[in-house]
């Protein structure tokens, strides 16, 4: 018997990529949704003659199309009409209420958070599942974690970032899905505590593979949300895209800034002249583009690991990604695999990617583990850090927690050149009895640390290079630490500097009179004192730091129905 499945949108972006997979399903009666019937037609002929294929011209505001769907009796509805930061569940209320099973491709973090509350009592009622989500965010990436964690002890971060080819085509409704959170608040999940920051806001660099140099800025998803409590992560969680063109990217930031400043109010609308705008960027782009999920954290053993999996798409394949959870999911429902009741879409990671078509999609993992010590225990020597004050070790062991919090005075220069220096190094201004926040990513014997002082943040990297000689990069800077571990204290005095491999005289070096100790409350405590030569002190810092408490204003989630 064959299953009718009724695909809304059909000849949209995703719709069209999504139809021609459905209708390579055997037992699968697929009717093409579109405003316009005649677009709906030319499409069934397209896919396959309209041998299983039948056109159905439908416009989810109008009820008399309500009542024609119902007399359609589908077996499943799927939504890949978007963009889903406008949508209500208006027509998947109306599917689920007349017996079909629903699947959409929503990534918009307020539809998703809210779905199984809306729709988990009626969908149970009805006998039918309901799923939303099934798309790259969050059916894959949510999967990809998953598969990447398995039988971890811990997760102290998850990186995602997805990385479009520029050279495609893109509809309207995804640039004005995008432009909707352009410089608006988005939910993030850093420092161990949720927090909000403003859709493409930042730029970080990367560099990956195949794909080549990438600029990354926040966007939104439900990522945050829903991974930190179903895999209890304890620092981060950021879910990032990087476009291929330049021009666009810095170009959202920059839409971004002036929304926020108020210049622009009504940025939506530019959706239209930016789609315009795209066949002359997307002349100097190519089709190339991919996805990577990165989690660092404890293996089964105590050991830190840090493990990335990787996909790329070439041959503009890249805008099939976001359809193929809906397809593994519909393969799932037709087996009888998924129980009734409404969620958001969880799949395990081998049923999506058995969606994929090399060459032109192809994944890779990479796992990376520590060594047997901690950073500072490699550098002073591991009889010397294991008589150090359990306080400071505590800071310092692989299995330290990531994410530190206390109090910290802090003195600073006044004269113009130090600010200067001080504002370019991102070193804090003085304040006394200040917020402080300390954030380390630990792996492979490199650390990254960030440092809030009152949300005034700099970030540095730090390697064992040889001996007791640890580097710490600043920007482009390499400063050289030799550090030394005494009965109380670990202290680093800088001992060289350099840019790339070109040494710099050290009577120019930066000078660093740092010390970490237990205090007499048994917190760990650290006193920094940064100068340069001809300038003098640029910052004397010290304070303490204790083990994050996890953030008592976390949203429940209990509600939202995760699974994977």
């Amino acid at each position: 018997m064959l299953r009718r499945i009724v695909l809304i949108g059909a000849t949209g972006f995703f719709g069209q990529r999504l139809a021609w997979r459905l209708s390579m399903i055997e037992g699968v009666e697929l009717t093409l949704t579109s405003r316009s019937e005649e677009r709906a037609k030319a499409l069934t002929q397209k896919l396959e003659g309209g041998a299983r294929c039948t056109p159905f011209a439908f416009d989810r505001n109008d009820p008399s199309s309500m009542a024609r769907l119902r007399s359609l009796s589908p077996w499943l509805v799927i939504d890949a009409s978007g963009p889903f930061q406008f949508a209500n569940y208006d027509l998947a209320r109306a599917a689920v209420g007349f017996g079909a099973h629903w699947i959409d491709l929503a990534d918009a973090r307020d539809y998703l958070l809210n779905f199984g509350t809306a729709l988990d009592a009626l969908a149970r009622s009805r006998g039918v599942a309901a799923r939303a989500g099934a798309s790259s965010t969050p059916a894959l990436s949510m999967a990809v974690v998953e598969d990447l964690t398995a039988g971890w002890q811990r997760v102290d971060s998850i990186d995602i970032a997805i990385m479009p080819g520029g050279g495609g085509d893109v509809g309207e409704a995804v640039i004005r899905a995008i432009l909707s959170y352009c410089g608006t608040p988005v939910a993030v999940f850093e420092e161990g505590r949720q927090r909000k920051i403003a859709g493409w806001s930042r730029v970080r660099r990367t560099r990956i593979e195949r794909l080549g140099t990438r600029y990354l800025s926040p966007v939104e998803t439900a990522d945050a949300e829903l991974m930190q409590r179903r895999f209890n992560v304890r620092s981060r969680v950021s879910f990032s895209a990087g476009l291929q063109s330049r021009i666009e990217q810095f170009g959202l930031i920059a839409l971004a800034q002036l929304r926020q400043r108020g210049v622009i109010l009504k940025i939506e609308s530019l959706a239209p002249l930016l789609a315009k705008a795209r066949r002359i960027t997307r002349l100097f782009s190519t089709d190339r583009g991919g996805m990577t999920v990165t989690c660092a954290g404890m293996d089964a053993n105590g050991r830190q690991i840090r493990a990335r999996w990787l996909l790329i798409a070439g041959k503009g394949a890249g805008p099939d990604v976001p359809v193929l959870p809906a397809v593994a999911l519909t393969r799932s429902l037709l087996l009888g695999g998924e129980t009734t009741g409404a969620k958001i879409a969880g799949l395990p990671l081998a049923a999506i990617e058995a969606e994929m078509s090399p060459p032109s999609l192809t994944t890779s993992r990479t796992i990376q583990h520590a060594g047997p010590g901690c950073l500072v225990a490699s550098a002073c020597g591991s009889s010397s850090y294991s008589r150090l004050p359990s306080a400071v070790r505590a800071f310092h062991d692989q299995d330290a927690p990531p994410v530190w919090t206390g109090k910290a005075d802090i003195e600073a220069t006044t004269s113009l050149a130090g600010r200067l220096v001080r504002a370019f190094a991102g070193l804090p201004g003085p304040a006394r009895d200040v917020d402080v926040t300390v954030t380390v990513d630990r792996c492979g014997g490199e650390e990254i640390w960030q440092r809030n002082f009152a949300e005034n943040r700099f970030t540095s990297r730090l390697r064992h290079e040889r001996g007791n000689i640890v580097s710490e990069r600043f920007g482009p800077f390499d400063i050289l630490l030799g550090l030394s571990a005494e009965s109380c204290n670990v202290r680093m005095p800088v001992v060289g500097w350099r840019i790339g491999p070109v040494k710099l005289p050290l009577f120019l070096a930066p000078t660093s009179d740092t010390r970490e100790f237990e205090g007499d409350d048994g917190r760990f405590h650290f006193d920094v004192r940064i100068g340069l030569p001809l300038v003098g002190l640029l910052a004397h810092y010290r304070g303490w730091l204790e083990p994050a408490k996890k953030n008592a204003a976390e949203p429940n989630l209990d509600e939202m129905s995760i699974s994977a």
